[in-house]
C-alpha cells in the first residue's frame, strides 16, 4: 500500500471510531437522564376518576358478592396473595382501616385473592385476622382494574368513583389522608 493510501484510510478509521465513540457517550447519557418514571407506577387503564368496574362474584364464604351494594362508604379494594411478603407485611395496616370504618360505619375492605387456593386465603385470614369479603381473582377483576403487581389497591368514594390507585402496600393513614382530601 502506498503512503498517501496508508494515511487516508487510517484516517477513516480514525473518523469511524470517533463517530461510534459519540454515539456510545450519547446513548449513555440518554439512558442517564432518560424518563426514570415507573412503569408499574402509571394506571395503565386510566381508572382513577372514573366509576369503578363492577364486580359481582361469589365470597369465599359462598355468599353472593355486589360491589354497588357498598355504596355510600369508603372501599378500599385491595389485590394481594397469602405468598406475596409486602401483602402480609400491609395487612395489619388494613385490620385497622377495616375496624376503624366498621366502627364509624363510613368504610370497608373488600380483598381479592390473586392466584391463591380458597384454603390458604382461609388460614391467612384465621392467622392474621380480617373479617371482610374476600373474593378470588379469577382473571376478569384484575384486568378491568389494570392490576400489574401486588399488592395493589384502589380506593373508591361512596359514590362508586375510583379516587386513587395505591401501588405496593398501604398504610391506614395513607388511606385515611387521601379520604380526608375528599
Amino acid at each position: 500500500m502506498t503512503r498517501g493510501l496508508e494515511r487516508f484510510v487510517g484516517r477513516r478509521v480514525a473518523i469511524v471510531a470517533a463517530g461510534v465513540g459519540l454515539a456510545g457517550v450519547a446513548l449513555v447519557a440518554l439512558l442517564a437522564v432518560g424518563d426514570q418514571s415507573d412503569p408499574l407506577a402509571t394506571d395503565t387503564n386510566r381508572i382513577v376518576g372514573q366509576p369503578a368496574p363492577k364486580i359481582r362474584a361469589t365470597d369465599s364464604e359462598g355468599r353472593p358478592f355486589d360491589l354497588d351494594d357498598y355504596r355510600g362508604r369508603w372501599v378500599l379494594l385491595n389485590f394481594f396473595a397469602t405468598w406475596c411478603v409486602p401483602c402480609i407485611q400491609e395487612h395489619p395496616e388494613l385490620v385497622a382501616f377495616d375496624e376503624a370504618g366498621r366502627k364509624e360505619g363510613n368504610a370497608a375492605v373488600v380483598s381479592v385473592a390473586y392466584n391463591d387456593t380458597a384454603e390458604a386465603v382461609q388460614e391467612f385470614f384465621d392467622t392474621r385476622g380480617g373479617d371482610w369479603a374476600v373474593i378470588a381473582d379469577e382473571g376478569d377483576v384484575s384486568l378491568d382494574y389494570a392490576v400489574v403487581g401486588l399488592p395493589e389497591s384502589y380506593l373508591i368514594s361512596p359514590d362508586g368513583v375510583v379516587v386513587e390507585k395505591f401501588i405496593g402496600g398501604v398504610t391506614r393513614a395513607d388511606i385515611e389522608r387521601r379520604i380526608a382530601e375528599q
